[in-house]
């Protein structure tokens, strides 16, 4: 099979700031619609959109060999401006099959051998699949691609240690707190993401966990799977005045938290430290809310800074990553 016809554009968190990524972000909701419509395009025979709180991505498979052609059609249907262009990247042919091995193995995130990319992608795959929006081309590179990263993580230690935005930012409040079991903790959101996260603060300790979310259902869910206790989505501003630490990764496109509601409950909380760590492309909290005095908040930018630290070991492993990976594209690229 050749993937000649095949080609990346993209923008991840080392190629734009937050608010760039937000402007390109994709619910997940939306990802199986928005990969047919990419299909639909004029010189385009195959897409998948893949969009998490660190990239963008789309994969498509040209229809014939212009590929110049395809990749006008989807820079104009995504927006696309020449201002916007220094923040995208593009990968064609073998080099955009490297890329996705590299994306699904967690050496393109930003905590290195993170393990929730290899379910996100796998699921915008699945989205895009159910969607009609792939075919023999993609099929087989997302297939393959998935086969690299379980023998990655198999055959390799790029995951030991912290592998989640989520335990990075337990790090990070456990600098300002010393010792979260005496913290009480509010969790906005009740996705892949914010379970991974509430998962890991019970393993801290925590004293109490709140999970509130839109769909009421599955934040009783989640609360149950970690003993924590279900918030009603118009109800969790109330809880707001008991909590040290928020961490919010909802898919909502505007703020959920705003700064008149912090405002509201800063005498009731006797102006005491709160930790907020907001994990959402768009944004869930309000940028001036990092503003108020005795509030700390870090947006995903903001963790970039904080990741340096203990990546080294597996700093170490990414040569014996990509040594498996061009095996394994030099195979399917020679078939």
């Amino acid at each position: 099979m050749t993937i000649l016809n095949l080609f990346c554009l993209g923008l991840n968190h080392e190629t734009a700031p937050v608010e760039v990524r937000e402007r390109f972000s994709v619910p997940m909701e939306q990802i199986g619609a928005r990969s047919r419509e990419l299909k639909m395009l004029d010189g385009v025979s195959e897409a998948v959109v893949i969009s998490t709180c660190n990239r963008m991505e789309v994969y498509v498979a040209a229809d014939g060999d212009d590929l110049e052609h395809a990749e006008r059609s989807v820079k104009d249907n995504l927006g696309v401006s020449e201002g916007d262009g220094a923040h995208f990247y593009e990968r064609k042919s073998g080099d955009a099959m490297r890329h996705l091995c590299r994306v699904v193995s967690g050496l393109d995130s930003m905590v290195l051998g993170e393990t929730e990319i290899f379910g996100q992608v796998k699921k915008a795959y699945q989205f895009a699949l159910e969607a009609t929006a792939t075919g023999g081309v993609l099929n087989k590179i997302f297939q393959k691609s998935f086969g690299v990263g379980k023998r990655v993580r198999t055959e390799t230690s790029i995951q030991n240690g912290q592998t989640s935005v989520g335990s990075v930012a337990l790090d990070l409040a456990e600098k300002i707190f010393s010792d979260l079991r005496d913290s009480t903790v509010m969790v906005i959101g009740a996705g892949e993401m914010s379970r991974i996260t509430v998962q890991s603060m019970v393993l801290r300790g925590v004293k109490k966990v709140y999970v509130t979310n839109r769909s009421f259902d599955k934040a009783v869910d989640l609360a149950a799977e970690v003993g924590g206790e279900a918030v009603k989505f118009d109800d969790w501003a109330r809880v707001l005045s008991k909590v040290d630490v928020v961490i919010s990764s909802t898919g909502a496109t505007e703020p959920v938290v705003r700064v008149a509601d912090i405002e509201v409950v800063r005498k009731k909380r006797r102006y005491r430290p709160l930790f907020m760590i907001d994990i959402a492309v768009p944004r869930d909290i309000e940028h001036e809310v990092g503003e108020i005095e005795e509030v700390y908040l870090y947006d995903l930018d903001a963790l970039q800074r904080q990741v340096d630290e203990g990546q080294a070991r597996r700093k170490a492993q990414v040569s014996e990553c990509e040594k498996i990976i061009d095996i394994e594209v030099k195979k399917i690229t020679n078939q």
